[in-house]
């Protein structure tokens, strides 16, 4: 690195003006260079550089929220841009919305998913989180699950409905910021990690963060009763840094979503997405089970028995035939 670069992780950015902090502790505007932009010049996942245009389309790594840069001063050093992506250890990507082709980097550089539901208002759709446990799986990354707003319904029988998710290995908090309720525990599951925050609209992630930090000041939106769901408040995934004192770290807040999908994985994959699924495989009679209608099926008799949760086993039946609908228009 020469004198006249820097190091930076990227926390936001929007019109082609990116936010950044750099190794120094300063916070910068920055644009990227225009011979990235004009190469499409990036890095693979091995960290190579990509500079064939025709090639770079397909793999070129997008500037994304949580990527580490670096960032070079023009000649009077008044000025400074990105002039490199660093190779990334990790990513949270989905299928891009709206049915369209192609997948979007919600952040890069991430730890853990927390995903985070409402306990009510909304009411919590258990399809939809086996949904984000898919995605968080898929992009190799720890997932921990929170069902906020606790005050509003019965603890232990809400502990009990998603205690599915406990029993397959991921943590469970229930949390409120009215009653105080898991404040402290989810505080320190944060610390010191870089953690993407995601979930439908309207559940309280952003007062869940303003409780747990005093200072971040994140907009918190409204519930609208006629429809029961969240109105979007986060417009773009923004990266915050954490408070030393409270053990650092980052916080990626994402934008509620409304629409969870999956790209680039293959339908027979699926089953080393689930945890519980996963323990098990080797065990059916044929190699290549779907775990429909194969005779000697492990998973059909583990959901027999009630070591492996009768609704999960659902949800991947039901996610594995939208994939194998899906497959070929990828």
């Amino acid at each position: 690195m020469s004198a006249s670069s820097e190091r930076a992780v990227v926390l936001s950015g929007t019109g082609g003006v990116w936010q950044v902090l750099t190794d120094a502790g300063e916070t910068r505007e920055v644009s990227l260079r225009g011979r990235l932009k004009k190469a499409d010049t990036g890095r693979r996942a091995d960290g190579s550089i990509i500079r064939d245009t025709v090639r770079a389309a397909a793999d070129v790594v997008k500037l994304a929220v949580g990527d580490e840069v670096l960032l070079e001063a023009d000649d009077r050093g008044e000025s400074w841009a990105i002039g490199e992506i660093l190779p990334r250890r990790s990513r949270l990507a989905r299928r891009e919305p709206g049915g369209r082709r192609g997948e979007r980097v919600i952040a890069a550089n991430v730890d853990q998913v927390v995903i985070v539901f409402a306990a009510a208002k909304p009411d919590p759709h258990t399809r939809m989180l086996d949904r984000f446990l898919v995605i968080a799986e898929a992009n190799e990354l720890a997932a921990r699950v929170v069902i906020n707003k606790a005050d509003l319904v019965d603890i232990v029988a809400t502990r009990a409905r998603f205690a599915d998710y406990e029993r397959a290995g991921y943590p469970l908090h229930l949390t409120s910021v009215k009653a105080a309720i898991g404040i402290e525990e989810l505080r320190v599951a944060l610390a010191g990690r870089t953690s993407a925050l995601t979930g439908p609209s309207g559940v309280g992630k952003s007062s869940l963060l303003n409780t747990i930090y005093p200072g971040l000041n994140l907009r918190v939106g409204e519930i609208s009763e006629s429809v029961n769901k969240g109105r979007h408040t986060t417009v773009g995934a923004l990266l915050h840094p954490l408070p030393v004192a409270l053990g650092g770290g980052f916080v990626v807040d994402t934008p509620g979503l409304r629409e969870v999908g999956m790209w680039g994985l293959e339908p027979e994959a699926l089953d080393r997405c689930f945890p519980e699924i996963r323990a098990r495989l080797g065990e059916c009679r044929f190699a290549d089970c779907t775990h429909r209608m194969e005779p000697g099926c492990a998973l059909k008799g583990a959901v027999a028995e009630g070591s492996v949760s009768a609704s999960r086993f659902d949800s991947y039946l039901k996610l594995r035939a939208e994939l194998e609908g899906e497959s070929p228009t990828w």
